[in-house]
């Protein structure tokens, strides 16, 4: 009895901590497609955009490798404000940067820069980016496949 519930507890523990890492992801790259949203904008007449499964795989690796410098740069720009609030800060939203101490300035550019390497070392471009985005945002089928990558591709070499 007893291994059946620690084999319950653990999957649930995992399951759970998947999902906090999944929803923490997606709210990184709302934040960050933002930065990359310049050029593109998204317009009601244009067709949602067809995203295969290489531009899925693409995503979900973009995401979770962003998200340690995430939360690395986060942390640093705390440490800089102390107890003030930090305010959301957007890649190409000059004010949200330049609101911010010269020091934590530096350290959400050099972040950004870092994100947008990302996505290219992923082999997606900025506006494919921002369009699967953008459509995770209003497609539950889009959300599900992503999600899924993400779990798939956190889960240790043997077992996928």
């Amino acid at each position: 009895m007893k291994k059946i519930f620690d084999l319950f507890s653990r999957t649930s523990r995992k399951r759970t901590l998947s999902r906090s890492l999944f929803f923490g992801a997606i709210a990184t790259v709302s934040v960050i497609s933002n930065g990359f949203s310049l050029s593109s904008k998204a317009e009601a007449q244009t067709p949602a955009p067809i995203v295969n499964n290489t531009e899925i795989d693409s995503y979900a690796q973009a995401v979770l490798a962003m998200e340690p410098a995430r939360q690395n740069a986060f942390e640093e720009i705390k440490k800089l404000i102390g107890n003030g609030e930090i305010p959301q800060i957007v890649c190409n939203d000059s004010n949200s940067i330049n609101g911010l101490p010269k020091k934590a300035q530096d350290i959400a550019v050099n972040y950004c820069n870092h994100a947008q390497k990302i996505v290219e070392d992923n082999g997606l471009k900025f506006e494919q980016f921002n369009k699967i985005t953008i459509e995770l945002q209003n497609n539950t089928i889009l959300k599900k496949q992503v999600y899924n990558t993400l779990l798939r591709l956190q889960q240790p070499p043997e077992s996928r």
